[in-house]
């Protein structure tokens, strides 16, 4: 694997880090932790659409830029660095562009593609449920056959951007008779359809990120299917290695990182303790990039992802329990490390949670890496 970026992916990181600049300029964002999910901005998408930023990895003849994985992390290790606004692109971008050109017929990619390459279309993800945790084969929403469509009904819980969003890319078993991983189906519901309830989900801060979806016989036409019927269990799963692989799961408390390396000044022991976080940073940064590479060669980085994101995640909680501990009992908690710290411990016990559990994580390690 190389380990140095080439002239070509030097050049994207140098546009992108003067694109950074002159937004930070002009003051269209302001930096901060986990922004990749919670920061919504649709100009800021439209703007990176504009410079071909979104589909970076998809196929030049479908409107994308035709380059890799590893390419796509170049540019999306700014971004996050950045701590800018993702949210409008990033699941789309990441997860639902790619299992449509995977898995959709030629008409769903002429529908889908181009409005996510614009940066008009946003898409959240129903997958979690509340009765199955985190048990994806434990889905119960269902999608039955109905004339020309299905009629969906269920349940979707912790669905990030529901309320801003304009798809949700659904998991609904399609055979009313199967049990777990058989009989599941994906489809492109729209948001704005009949029999759609969005109720919102606070968080301990008050924000308003997750979502809860009801789903009241919900009539979508039949072209609303992606991929084969029943064959939702592969087509996911392959999904999920994309999501599980990506730098945002050891940068998103990137803006607390960064001022805990200003905090730290001169101090001994606190240099040396960052020094040991930084270089566990560094290894997560290495297992995220050779998912990448395995993803350029054709597999889908399973286990390598599961790999990167148990690693990762780990570092990240570490990362907020230092931060603490410098903090200490009698800090200012709302100003401390400039306003970062209180978001960050907020959030800290989610980062193991989302996108699949640490604990299942480590099963798939054990099976598929192992041999277990």
């Amino acid at each position: 694997m190389q380990l140095t970026f080439t002239k070509q992916q030097q050049a994207l990181r140098d546009e992108v880090a003067a694109f950074l600049n002159e937004e930070r300029e002009a003051g269209s964002f302001t930096p901060r932790v986990d922004n990749w999910i919670t920061g919504f901005d649709r100009d800021l998408t439209k703007k990176i659409a504009a410079r071909g930023w979104i589909g970076l990895t998809w196929p030049i003849e479908y409107g994308g830029g035709g380059r890799s994985y590893v390419d796509r992390l170049c540019m999306t290790e700014l971004f996050l660095a950045a701590g800018a606004p993702l949210a409008a692109h990033w699941f789309a971008d990441r997860q639902m562009g790619p299992s449509i050109l995977a898995h959709g017929t030629e008409t769903q990619k002429e529908r889908y593609l181009p409005e996510i390459l614009a940066g008009e279309a946003t898409y959240c993800i129903g997958m979690s449920e509340p009765d199955a945790g985190s048990d994806l084969a434990g889905v119960r929403t269902r999608a039955v056959r109905s004339g020309s469509g299905f009629v969906v009904t269920g349940h979707k819980i912790w669905t990030s951007l529901a309320h801003h969003s304009d798809y949700i890319y659904l998991l609904a078993r399609t055979d009313p008779a199967s049990e777990r991983h058989e009989g599941l189906s994906e489809l492109i519901v729209p948001l704005r359809s009949e029999g759609v309830t969005i109720s919102p989900i606070h968080d301990m801060s008050g924000a308003h990120h997750f979502n809860e979806v009801f789903f009241d016989e919900v009539f979508v036409e039949g072209d609303a299917l992606i991929g084969a019927e029943g064959g939702g269990w592969r087509q996911v799963t392959g999904q999920l290695g994309y999501e599980r692989a990506g730098l945002e799961r050891v940068m998103s408390l990137w803006a607390l990182f960064e001022a805990m390396r200003a905090e730290a000044g001169d101090d001994e022991r606190r240099q040396e303790e960052l020094g040991a976080l930084e270089a566990a940073v560094r290894v997560a940064r290495l297992l995220v990039f050779r998912a990448a590479a395995v993803a350029d060669s054709g597999r889908p980085p399973d286990h390598e992802a599961a790999m990167a994101k148990v690693f990762a995640t780990d570092i990240e909680q570490r990362m907020v329990e230092l931060a603490s501990q410098w903090a200490g009992r009698g800090a200012r908690t709302g100003a401390t490390f400039g306003g970062h710290l209180l978001p960050a411990w907020l959030i800290a016990p989610s980062l193991s949670i989302r996108g699949g559990t640490n604990e299942v994580l480590r099963g798939i390690i054990a099976r598929r890496a192992l041999g277990l």
